[in-house]
């Protein structure tokens, strides 16, 4: 049998153990993937928000990472089971472009589709509030848990596939020295239109219950095509990439970035920053925990910053006092992406603030945020229907240009300073002029 033929059985034929989900309804695993679903490495996904404090706004938004990946995992057999049937053609085709369809093995697919499963195993609890800290990536950290003994045992024997190319295929750090197709898989699970984007957009729109992310994904995958750099998409697909990009922006002003999201979460980093820097606590204290071991670790220490966590659990926030748009130009904003560097601002703050107040301020009354540059990626290719050749989504007739992708980017990535709710504390910041100060730093 030759390998396509056997890639598309064992898709269509292996997958026959159905769990229920509310956003794609049936998610059918293998027999062997269930087993995995059932190791108690999957299930502490059950324990961590996919949203973190998001919860805080939209009551609804407490499904978990769990649920993200199995439906990362069931968009991954849809897609793979449209690359191997969507154009025969090009399957068959001699062109260099789509040699990869027929390249891969039974193994490799096998592969992708248990990395697809597992990819957010190393995830840190409370989503993203310990990014830009200084912590090893989730991806090393889920490589790493999928190489571990148990794991990697029940990989071979249940999957059948190696655990050094599923660990590869999450983690590009790593190298892969055999066959597999780790290079194309990579660019499946992670670009324009990869299977995370398109369960995490539905997914976080239902649970929130905005409309903003929901996509139309029949139409999408009916548009994609086979390539050398994992897929293409045809021009009359390309609505569907303009609906995605703007789909992004759309959860990023509502939901991901909402200003009480933002102080959340900014409560959450400045304390684990600051119990870092102290020693309180170690880098890798922060692994392999849940939401709830996370809260219990940060409460058995008497160091006051690190009540900033249970004041988020209790929604006793802090105020939005002041916020700019992000200049690239600006040399301050620029300093200030630093995490470091902002807590030595924030100190600088304080200190001006403390002559007015005539009172010590602790460490933790202020907070700066500066969210992360977002990657609205447009690196993606686009098939021609006239010529069958490909061409870069740049030079496609898309209105979502390189220009208008990054106008998207800089209308949402603002500093602003956070602060503890005391009249006399708003006042004083009031008196310094603190827009003026985020903008041009202490004179």
């Amino acid at each position: 049998m030759d390998s396509i033929s056997s890639i598309f059985n064992h898709l269509v034929r292996d997958y026959t153990e159905p769990v229920k989900d509310p956003v794609w309804r049936n998610i059918p695993l293998s027999r062997g993937l269930l087993k995995i679903a059932s190791h108690e490495a999957f299930q502490k996904l059950n324990w961590i928000k996919q949203l973190g404090p998001t919860y805080l706004v939209y009551p609804g938004a407490t499904h978990t990472r769990l649920n993200h990946s199995l439906g990362v995992f069931h968009l991954s057999r849809r897609m793979m089971l449209h690359l191997f049937t969507a154009d025969t053609s090009m399957l068959e085709s001699t062109s260099p472009d789509y040699t990869p369809a027929r390249d891969l093995s039974l193994e490799g697919t096998k592969a992708f589709l248990c990395a697809a499963l597992l990819h957010d195993l190393g995830h840190f609890p409370y989503a993203h509030s310990l990014k830009d800290l200084e912590l090893r990536s989730h991806e090393s950290l889920t490589a790493e848990r999928i190489l571990q003994k148990d794991l990697s045992k029940l990989i071979k024997e249940e999957v059948g596939t190696d655990p050094e190319l599923v660990a590869a295929i999450v983690d590009p750090a790593l190298s892969y020295n055999g066959a597999g197709g780790v290079s194309f898989f990579r660019n499946l699970l992670s670009g324009v239109l990869d299977p995370d984007k398109l369960d995490y957009l539905n997914r976080d729109a239902y649970f929130c219950g905005v409309p903003h992310g929901t996509q139309d994904v029949d139409f999408v995958l009916a548009e994609i095509r086979p390539h050398s750099d994992g897929m293409a998409v045809t021009e009359k697909g390309l609505s569907a990439v303009e609906s995605i990009l703007f789909s992004k922006y759309l959860m990023y002003k509502t939901v991901y970035w909402h200003k009480t999201v933002r102080i959340a979460t900014a409560m959450i980093k400045k304390a684990v920053l600051l119990a870092l820097k102290e020693k309180v606590l170690r880098e890798q204290d922060l692994y392999w925990l849940d939401d709830h071991e996370f809260s219990s670790l940060t409460e058995k220490h008497a160091f006051p910053p690190l009540h900033l966590i249970r004041r988020v659990t209790e929604r006793r926030l802090f105020k939005l006092v002041a916020s700019i748009p992000f200049d690239a130009k600006n040399s301050v904003h620029l300093h200030l992406q630093d995490v470091h560097n902002r807590l030595g601002f924030e100190e600088d703050i304080g200190r001006e603030v403390e002559k007015l107040l005539r009172r010590k301020l602790p460490l933790e009354s202020l907070i700066i945020d500066v969210p992360e540059p977002i990657n609205f990626e447009v690196h993606l290719l686009v098939l021609q229907a006239d010529t069958g050749a490909v061409i870069p989504y740049e030079r496609s007739r898309s209105v979502f240009n390189r220009d208008s992708v990054r106008a998207f980017v800089n209308s949402l990535r603002t500093i602003s300073l956070f602060a503890e709710g005391q009249e006399d504390l708003i006042d004083a910041l009031g008196k310094i002029g603190v827009k003026g100060v985020l903008s041009k730093g202490l004179q």
